[in-house]
């Protein structure tokens, strides 16, 4: 059952071609070609030493959901959440996002949420923390998940 798939974390520097390929694509699909927004998807955060991309895979090697955690200083950030069109209401972001939040250690996570997400969103404790805005023509919010404080 696609559920019961592993998950897979990388740096950059650890993604083989086809993981990198596979991770791409997905996004493209989603967010570019899906969404019919002409973006640039390549952003040059993926590459950087503090970036973890975390995926489910099919036993084929295609990637069916990703997401990725930024370091933003002190605090991190989870993006580019995606699932294939095939592999939706398995809940396989769901996975991904509460293994992205593990992976911040209790530090404050922030999110750019596309609007109809804010409940999604907001089942793993994330609060809205600012106005809408519109980014590439898709109605947007800003969400943080607060970190705990050192020292308790």
């Amino acid at each position: 059952m696609t559920d019961l798939l592993p998950l897979q974390v990388a740096s950059f520097g650890e993604l083989t071609t086809g993981q990198l390929y596979g991770l791409l694509r997905l996004r493209v699909d989603v967010f570019v070609v899906e969404q019919a927004c002409p973006y640039p998807e390549l952003d040059g955060r993926d590459t950087e030493p503090g970036t973890l991309h975390v995926w489910v895979q099919d036993d084929a090697g295609t990637v069916l959901s990703c997401i990725r955690v930024l370091e933003n200083g002190e605090d991190r950030s989870i993006g580019r959440v995606a699932t294939a069109v095939s592999a939706r209401g398995r809940g396989l972001s769901a996975r991904l996002v509460s293994r992205g939040i593990e992976l911040c250690a209790g530090r404050q996570v922030d999110i750019g949420a596309q609007a109809y997400l804010e409940g999604w969103y907001e089942r793993f404790g994330f609060r809205r923390s600012g106005p809408d805005y519109v980014e590439d023509g898709i109605p947007h919010l800003p969400m943080r998940l607060a970190g705990s404080v050192p020292g308790q």
